[in-house]
């Protein structure tokens, strides 16, 4: 013999998905927060050593406090080789060159104001006014 679903079991059924998929929503907002806090994730996810859903499943088992983490987020010694292999990658002679046209366009600006207070017409001498032309 079978029995008849209820209206009111087929409304909390839906109910309960809704809250369960609002759930989720709520942990994807704070995943999304988590990362924003802790920006050297994105560096595992560029470098294709891990992908957003793996670190969207470690924060939904463990969350945010557990010693899963440690591995991601204690990176300071990375950041100074990070920084270190930047400085590596600086092309001297290119920012030498920079500095070079730099140091040129200043030299002609200073040319062009010394220019006008050397060239000042001091030597001109108005004429007196009681002398004519020839005299």
């Amino acid at each position: 013999m079978q029995r008849a679903i209820s209206p009111f079991f087929c409304k909390f059924i839906v109910f309960d998905t809704y809250n369960t998929i609002g759930d989720c929503m709520g942990d994807k907002d704070a995943f999304k927060d988590f990362v924003r806090e802790n920006p050297n994730l994105i560096k595992y996810v560029k470098e294709g050593k891990k992908t957003w859903q793996d670190f969207f499943e470690l924060f939904s088992l463990y969350g945010t406090s557990d010693s899963v983490w440690n591995e991601y987020l204690g990176s300071n010694v990375s950041s100074q080789f990070d920084f270190v292999s930047w400085l590596k990658g600086i092309d001297l002679d290119g920012v030498q060159d920079g500095i070079a046209s730099i140091q040129r366009v200043l030299g002609v600006v200073q040319d062009f104001t010394n220019k006008d207070s050397v060239d000042s017409k001091d030597d001109y001498q108005p004429r007196p006014l009681y002398k004519h032309f020839e005299d």
